[in-house]
């Protein structure tokens, strides 16, 4: 299963952003499935707050 995840979100003040790639997370680990990340603007900050990046 393919499945793309769109985040917008600031990663300071809203959990939205982490709770967003803790789910990306969780569904990058079943088994056959394709986990894409695509990060909008305010957004990137989180993957390097997290060191994702």
């Amino acid at each position: 299963m393919k499945i793309l995840v769109i985040i917008n979100d600031s990663p300071y003040g809203i959990e939205r952003c982490y709770n967003g790639l803790r789910l990306a997370n969780s569904l990058a680990k079943r088994d056959g499935s394709e986990v894409k990340v695509f990060l909008i603007g305010d957004a990137a900050g989180g993957a390097r707050s997290l060191d994702l990046v």
